[in-house]
């Protein structure tokens, strides 16, 4: 349990969407002290979503800077990456040793993109990228030139993004994922299926149940090819890494905090021990953060969606302010994707349903609707070209109360 406290001086380790709305909430709330905000990029706070769309085909890359608000009066310290935390003394240490102390702290270190699929991978230098910051994607865009021949692996939503954008700047395609369908884990076979025929009509080569076991290099060390698990070979002058994402919360080994998943947090996003007691002054929230999710029965899927960042960053403030009078967070989770000028929009927790219902399944007419259902209940929908239907679905999740 936790009392209201005033805290005097509060540190928001995370640039990102949730630190921003952390900050903004606790000013909003009234917050006086000292606030100060850590971020390990360059770049103050700004959008992710448009990385893998408009910020690559644009002509002008696409400003995706989020907006502070006026009377904010925070302390920047950018570029310069946490790297420890003492709970116990309330001490935070930056890479270049400073030491930050703090009254509360909000975890909003977000996440890094995964990569290290064959031994001997190449970087950046050579052609093959990941894709998660401002940084990245401008590299991305600078590679991504008509006629270049252009790989991407796994066809998730990222994946999927990056692949319609290569498509739509004139480069040739291959998409290759690992499962029998594109999205199959989060969205089902069927809707699944339904996206990979939008790949294909757009000229993509989709190659499924397949992955990369071996990246060539030239005499001049930038990529050339790579061979697949079923050892056909591709030429190819870039790839893109789409694998998913891993907190990053590296920089809290050490504190008592395990967080190798992502930091666990009770229903007010106070951050945990593993015994199950509050770190004091300490809450996590977006991509850094495991928060339990009422329609899944408490159980803290991996979610990380823009919605829940911005939604989980106020609902910290708030705790750091109201200790145990503020609300539990239950807000039900929400997440859009688009390419081929198509929108994909979910409401929910589809990825952890064991039943699929399509109610529509329209490939001409580009619409889809679906239902998610565990154990028999309603757990997730998503449409697309059919957003209206939505609304409904998300009324019956937002009453649902756990058993």
């Amino acid at each position: 349990m936790s009392a209201a406290v005033s805290p005097r001086q509060v540190v928001i380790v995370g640039a990102s969407l949730a630190g921003l709305r952390a900050a903004t909430a606790l000013r909003e709330a009234g917050f006086t002290g000292r606030l100060t905000i850590v971020g390990a990029e360059r770049h103050a706070p700004y959008d992710r979503p448009p990385l893998s769309k408009q910020f690559l085909t644009a002509d002008v890359p696409a400003d995706t800077a989020l907006p502070v608000p006026d009377g904010l009066r925070a302390r920047w310290l950018l570029g310069r990456a946490a790297v420890r935390l003492d709970p116990y003394r309330r001490v935070i240490t930056l890479a270049d040793g400073m030491r930050l102390p703090y009254c509360g702290l909000v975890i909003a270190t977000g996440a890094a993109a995964r990569s290290g699929v064959v031994d001997g991978e190449p970087g950046p230098e050579q052609g093959v990228f990941t894709l998660r910051g401002r940084d990245d994607a401008a590299a991305l865009r600078a590679a991504l030139t008509p006629g270049r021949r252009l790989l991407v692996l796994g066809a998730g939503f990222l994946g999927g993004e990056v692949a319609a954008a290569g498509r739509a700047l004139g480069l040739d395609v291959t998409l290759v994922e690992s499962g029998a369908v594109p999205l199959e884990r989060a969205v089902g076979a069927e809707v699944g299926a339904f996206v990979g025929t939008l790949h294909r009509e757009k000229g993509i080569d989709l190659r499924t149940g397949t992955t990369v076991t071996e990246f060539g290099t030239g005499p001049d060390g930038r990529l050339k090819g790579v061979r697949l698990a079923d050892d056909q070979l591709l030429a190819v002058d870039v790839a893109v890494l789409a694998l998913g994402a891993a907190p990053a919360t590296g920089w809290l080994a050490g504190s008592g905090i395990e967080a190798v998943g992502g930091v666990p947090t009770d229903s007010r996003l106070r951050a945990l021990f593993p015994d199950g007691t509050t770190v004091p002054g300490v809450v996590a929230a977006g991509d850094a953060a495991r928060v339990p999710q009422p329609l899944a029965d408490g159980a803290a899927p991996a979610l990380g969606h823009w919605a829940g960042a911005a939604e989980q960053g106020a609902a910290a403030a708030r705790t750091l302010l109201l200790g145990d009078a503020a609300p539990a967070f239950a807000e039900v989770p929400s997440f859009w994707s688009d390419f081929h000028g198509v929108r994909l929009r979910s409401v929910g927790l589809p990825g952890l349903a064991d039943t699929v219902k399509v109610h529509e399944c329209d490939r001409g007419a580009r619409r889809v609707e679906a239902s998610y259902h565990l154990d028999g209940r309603l757990i997730g929908a998503l449409t697309i070209g059919r957003t209206s239907r939505l609304a409904a679905y998300r009324r019956t999740l937002a009453e649902y109360t756990p058993r």
